[in-house]
């Protein structure tokens, strides 16, 4: 089941608009760059942002979420027919070869449910050409982020083009390590609508993560730092072996 912040209709037309700055997904970009990548899958591609970009350098994307709201702003979007979208999961995938699999921002994160993670492995793996690669990021839980998750430090009102003022803020709600829970809260000034979106991440060591990539037959390549948030993530990039 998706958050309703990528699931309920009017909360994800407002998706993009809320987080603009994807500067995070540069480090993607070069990572596609550098492994020469022609045919990838974005798993978790939410609205599209990354899939998109990727179309727009002349590659194969497959992007696949299990929101259907967020598929269909993508759908909306210019260029969309480049991409092949799929609403669904990494645990059931058509078959695909390809050279690059991503899930950028907090997609790693957001499977929680550790049977689930390990079939999201799994089926990433399955989608890999021999010799591809799968990269992805999750904090680091010694930054402790969801102390920063806080009304005081996220609150702020957003003018939208055709949506009006919109006022957003975050919320924790429950710290039981490895999992957090939070809730963003949406006050929508046009007719005064509140919509809430429960969120829960998990929050993987290091060590958890190279364990986990190990046994589903991955080769631990590099684990990087996050350029945009220097210190406070691990960016692996795991590679199944060539035949």
């Amino acid at each position: 089941m998706a958050d309703e912040c990528f699931g309920h209709p009017r909360l994800a037309v407002i998706y993009d608009p809320l987080d603009p700055d994807r500067s995070d997904l540069d480090a993607y970009l070069q990572i596609a760059e550098e492994f020469k990548a022609r045919r990838v899958l974005d798993i978790g591609c939410g609205t599209g942002v990354f899939a998109l970009l990727l179309a727009d350098r002349g590659i194969e994307v497959v992007g696949v979420d299990p929101a259907l709201a967020s598929i269909d702003v993508a759908h909306a979007k210019p260029g969309s027919e480049r991409v092949r979208w799929i609403c669904g999961d990494a645990t059931d995938l058509p078959s695909l070869q390809v050279d690059l699999a991503t899930m950028t921002a907090n997609v790693a994160q957001a499977v929680a449910d550790p049977q689930v993670w390990q079939k999201t492995l799994r089926g990433a793996y399955e989608a890999l050409r021999p010799g591809g690669h799968l990269v992805f990021e999750t904090r680091d839980p010694a930054r402790r982020a969801w102390e920063e998750w806080t009304r005081e430090l996220s609150y702020r009102v957003t003018e939208i083009p055709g949506v009006g003022s919109v006022e957003s803020w975050v919320q924790l709600i429950e710290v039981s390590l490895p999992l957090v829970k939070f809730r963003w809260t949406y006050v929508f000034a046009a007719d005064g609508q509140v919509l809430t979106s429960d969120s829960t991440l998990r929050f993987r060591e290091r060590e958890e993560v190279e364990r986990d990539l190990v046994a589903h037959g991955y080769v631990v390549e590099d684990v990087r730092d996050a350029p945009d948030r220097p210190g406070r993530e691990f960016v692996f990039l795991a590679r199944r072996p060539d035949l």
